[in-house]
């Protein structure tokens, strides 16, 4: 019934929760707060205009890297996320995330669905757990652009085989089963991960580890791509460098803008995310050469992306030159274990695991290294040991939910295109388009390769 009908069910949904909100009445709270900072809404405002222009940095980031006849599906399944998981956000996911907490105090697990159910009571006035100097309304816009990326970032482990209609419903369920919670847990107040002292400034573990460890999982449950063994160029290099211009200039967003006001941390953050992602970009093309490889433009883009990764969750603790460590020492782990992943039989098709997992991981742990009057450099081992647990934690919840979601999303619609669509590419076989810079000579998928191919 589900399968049949299933863009029938999408649509009703969609248009119930559009519904239920313009039936609501709006409570616009206080629109004339006297602790609201000029300032800083003007900060906060540009800062989340900025993580929002990050999602299409990263559809032309993923776009470019795969063939030319999955280029408009694969930068498609990045853009979709802004209206898919905007959805969400609004009807239950802030509240799930930032609500209060079903927990005693200081061990929140998950946020009542009811706190801020179709964004009620997120008003125009500030809250003094989580928005103290913005509107409460700037702060859950903020916290969306995070939620929207989240999901998109996990899609290039699975390129050039995914069905459109089950991706849908896995970043559904996957926003509100995996994202919510591991935000909770990370930055609400009552958090548990955060009261035992993780430190996760811009989100490290709950945007770069959760869409890491989800990524190896459905390398894992959707398997190799049909022509995962067969050579090709990728589609468009400058995308892949235009997509990393656009990534790099919105996560001074991300990570600076996650201060929450315009002081002197957002500069801090500002200042450590430039040189983590320079420092790691120059490592990865030297690293490159050392090990026998040629400086390549799609090497340099991974390295910066790497470092800007590796130092979201540390951006606000550590100095310039923890910074720069960071990034470096990232670039040489993640470098290799993009090179070692290519030896074995996994198809995380873009490196989503080896780049945001594995780069999310070595950050959160040097976080708890380099981090200001608490990390270990300043002999305090708790905070290691906390991020120890964490990422034990993170992992299992995060991996072995995904893989829970990805089975029952499978039962619901099946996540992976047939043989003969994917040999067709997703393009044509899933929304009936094509690239419109593709050479005249790739725009008809041989005939041969179609016909005996299984349906």
């Amino acid at each position: 019934m589900i399968r049949k009908h299933k863009w029938l069910i999408f649509s009703l949904a969609m248009g119930l929760m559009a519904l239920l909100g313009a039936l609501r009445f709006d409570d616009f709270g206080q629109l004339n707060d006297p602790n609201i900072s000029g300032q800083d809404v003007a900060w906060m405002l540009t800062a989340a205009a900025l993580v929002l222009f990050m999602t299409p940095g990263l559809s032309f980031f993923y776009g470019g890297m795969v063939r030319s006849k999955n280029v408009i599906s694969t930068m498609l399944q990045s853009f979709i996320a802004i209206g898919v998981v905007s959805m969400v956000w609004v009807f239950v996911g802030f509240s799930l995330a930032f609500g209060k907490s079903l927990g005693g105090e200081g061990t929140g697990i998950i946020g009542s669905p009811f706190t801020y159910f179709m964004f009620h009571h997120v008003g125009f006035g500030t809250d003094p757990l989580l928005a103290p100097t913005i509107p409460l309304a700037l702060f859950a816009l903020f916290q969306l652009k995070f939620a929207i990326i989240t999901p998109a970032l996990i899609t290039g482990s699975f390129a050039e085989r995914v069905k459109f209609s089950g991706y849908l419903l896995f970043m559904v369920f996957f926003t509100i089963f995996i994202y919510a919670p591991l935000a909770h847990w990370t930055w609400h107040p009552n958090g548990f991960l955060r009261n035992l002292g993780v430190l996760d400034f811009a989100g490290g573990t709950v945007v770069h580890m959760s869409a890491g460890f989800s990524a190896l999982a459905g390398a894992i449950f959707l398997g190799r791509r049909t022509e995962a063994k067969k050579p090709y160029h990728p589609a468009n290099i400058p995308f892949i460098l235009l997509g990393t211009g656009m990534l790099w200039f919105g996560w001074f967003g991300f990570n600076a803008g996650s201060s929450l006001s315009a002081n002197s941390l957002a500069v801090v953050a500002f200042m450590n995310t430039n040189m983590a992602g320079a420092a790691a970009m120059m490592t990865w093309v030297l690293f490159d050469r050392l090990r026998g490889r040629k400086v390549s433009a799609i090497g340099a883009a991974v390295g910066a992306v790497v470092g800007l990764v590796a130092i979201t969750p540390a951006a606000g603790f550590v100095s310039v030159g923890s910074s720069i460590f960071i990034g470096s020492a990232t670039a040489v782990v993640s470098n290799i274990a993009v090179h070692w992943k290519d030896k074995t039989s996994l198809d995380d098709a873009l490196d989503v695991f080896p780049t945001h997992g594995v780069g999310g991981i070595i950050g959160m742990l040097l976080t708890a290294v380099f981090a200001r009057n608490v990390g270990l450099l300043y002999g305090n081992v708790h905070t290691l040991l906390m991020h120890l647990l964490a990422l034990a934690i993170v992992g299992v919840f995060t991996f072995g939910g995904s893989l829970l979601l990805y089975w029952f999303t499978n039962k619901l619609i099946p996540l992976r295109v047939s043989p003969k669509s994917e040999i067709m590419g997703l393009d044509l076989s899933q929304h009936d388009e094509q690239y419109s810079f593709l050479p005249e000579k790739e725009k008809k998928v041989p005939e041969y390769e179609v016909a005996h191919a299984t349906n």
